[in-house]
């Protein structure tokens, strides 16, 4: 099992497709390290149910060299298990074995520093992953190189900003009024609703800097995949953000120990879900919309038997 103790770094430089998440949130710095903690674990429980979604292996802190080159970290280092079939593509059910749809999460939080490394060991080994590293500053989004990239990937990254006032990446069901920032103000600390342009008149404002890398090493589809993963996180990342923001109230007096706790109760009620019958959270299509657009399934299909992805399934499935 990876430890703590092992770099991740040296994969960081291999990944073809890198895009830099700008995400402008109005909270002060150490307010934001309470919040992104309760709303992991609030959206954790809210995936989590009939044998699909978030299960904690491990919780523990950390104090290493090896994270982030030239830097001593410490902080919490845990391990996820996702099982995530029933919220993947339609086609991809259909085609992929069930240990696709199992992924390995593996977390260092040395907020404002943060690193996590998805894997799929049991099907893709090596020939998959997702990096995520991250950076908490107050400003407005206006540094240029806030993870400190090297050259090689400065040149290939793509910046996007994303405001949590904004719904253009969202879909309808994750627009509702409990988690509206244009609906919902704190109690606690006045701040809401957002306006259009709540940036330049809200304080306090903080970015956080999210580089994702994603590495597909299967000829003939890596560039389509890398696109479709990247693809999903601007509404990831915008839905994350707003439900951290409307649920203020729940964390804002918190302390950290009390968070903490929070965070180690979480991992024992998943458990606890995984074993309900019930599924929770967003699913994937149900395959009407696919089946609408034949053409681009059979050519999909036919991508995948010319690289010898498919024989290798259906040689999996038998074996």
């Amino acid at each position: 099992m990876q430890n703590s103790e092992q770099e991740p770094s040296e994969i960081v430089m291999i990944g073809l497709s890198c895009k830099e998440y700008r995400v402008l949130v109005p909270f002060a710095l150490e307010e934001f390290y309470k919040g992104q903690i309760y709303a992991v674990s609030e959206a954790s429980k809210n995936e989590t149910g009939g044998g699909e979604g978030v299960e904690v292996v491990k919780q523990e802190e950390f104090r290493s060299a090896k994270i982030r080159p030239g830097e001593t970290l410490s902080g919490t280092y845990t391990v996820k298990i996702y099982r995530i079939k029933s919220k993947s593509p339609w086609i991809a059910r259909k085609m992929l074995p069930d240990d696709a749809f199992v992924l390995r999460e593996d977390c260092w939080n040395a907020y404002p520093y943060c690193k996590t490394i998805l894997t799929n060991p049991n099907y893709m080994g090596n020939k998959f992953y997702i990096i995520i590293e991250s950076m908490h500053i107050e400003d407005d989004g206006a540094t240029e190189n806030a993870l400190n990239l090297p050259k090689e990937l400065l040149k290939k990254r793509e910046v996007i900003f994303l405001n949590i006032y904004d719904e253009k990446y969202l879909k309808e069901t994750d627009i509702r009024p409990e988690t509206n920032p244009r609906i919902f103000r704190s109690e606690l600390t006045g701040r809401g609703p957002l306006k259009e342009n709540w940036v330049e008149t809200t304080e306090p404002v903080m970015c956080c800097y999210k580089v994702v890398q994603v590495q597909f090493k299967w000829k003939g589809l890596q560039g389509t995949i890398e696109k479709l993963t990247q693809k999903q996180y601007p509404r990831l990342f915008t839905k994350f953000h707003r439900e951290t923001f409307c649920w203020m109230d729940r964390w804002y007096e918190l302390t950290t120990e009390e968070i903490k706790e929070i965070e180690e109760l979480t991992a024992d009620q998943l458990k606890k879900q995984l074993n309900d019958p019930q599924k929770r959270g967003i699913f994937a299509d149900d395959g009407r919309a696919i089946d609408r657009n034949k053409s681009m399934r059979n050519s999909i299909r036919t991508t995948i038997r010319k690289c010898g992805f498919w024989t290798l399934h259906k040689s999996r499935d038998s074996g």
